[in-house]
């Protein structure tokens, strides 16, 4: 049975607190470093089943915090989240099953195995028979262009380590990407590559929902069916690109210095 919204965000809120066991660190530490960090702030709204949505604010908005929310790799300190339905707290095995993760975490791959080797490896974690699997990698890597599998990751440049994080994301076919910054350290061809591979999933019978925390302005523009913009952990706007260029007047013509002006406003 379909669910009302892919992604449903109700009043999440997520605060770091200081390791209060370590009494040593505790001594050393500054008095903003002992005091409690509010990454998210009470953020709510929902995404329509094949919306790309792409989520922008400055450093330390909280975009990553909230991708890693709904991937239940940080659990919320008070709200609700839910994700095709399942509760990220709750049902968190459901929910990894319905995502593809892209971060910018190097470390999430095995450095002495090749790319093949840990694409095998993440496929049969998904449960992908072998032959599916080897056609599956075959198939991204033409479309994304990564290439010499058979290299250990740890000589890799970073560009190639994006398309392999890419590629493991895209394995299992899920229908919710959530990608963070997924064209960094892509060259430009590459990044048209994904872009349109973005876009053409969203038009498929099936289309896939996107979640893009991006600081490209641009990428933003040119992906998003709606943007949601973060300020120091809050939802102070969210709309479609004309909503935010309507924001401000007439007189900003241009997508990017409109979202440029909101961030440095708050909203």
């Amino acid at each position: 049975m379909p669910m009302s919204f892919a992604i449903e965000l109700v009043q999440v809120t997520k605060v770091f607190r200081p390791p209060w066991g370590f009494s040593s660190l505790w001594k050393a530490a500054s008095a903003a470093q002992r005091s409690p960090k509010v990454a998210l702030d009470n953020v709510t709204f929902a995404i329509e089943h094949g919306e790309i949505v792409g989520l922008v604010g400055a450093n330390g908005a909280g975009k990553t915090t909230l991708l890693k929310v709904l991937a239940t790799l940080v659990l919320p300190t008070s709200g609700q989240a839910r994700v095709n339905g399942y509760n990220v707290v709750k049902e968190e095995h459901a929910v990894k099953r319905q995502i593809g993760l892209v971060t910018g975490e190097e470390r999430s791959f095995y450095w002495r195995l090749t790319g093949r080797q840990n694409l095998a490896f993440f496929a049969a974690l998904y449960g992908l028979p072998s032959q599916e699997a080897r056609a599956r990698i075959s198939e991204l890597c033409d479309l994304l262009g990564t290439v010499d599998l058979d290299r250990r990751v740890q000589t890799y440049s970073a560009g190639m380590k994006q398309r392999l994080a890419l590629v493991r994301a895209l394995l299992h076919n899920p229908p919710i990407l959530l990608l963070d910054e997924p064209t960094k350290s892509l060259d430009p061809p590459t990044a048209q590559r994904l872009r349109a591979f973005l876009r053409e999933r969203t038009d498929h019978p099936h289309p896939k929902t996107v979640v893009l925390a991006t600081h490209n302005l641009t990428e933003a523009e040119l992906l998003s069916d709606r943007i949601v913009l973060l300020h120091q952990g809050r939802c102070i706007r969210a709309g479609t690109v004309a909503n935010f260029k309507e924001a401000l007047g007439p007189e900003q013509v241009g997508f990017e210095e409109t979202l440029t002006s909101l961030m440095r406003e708050g909203g």
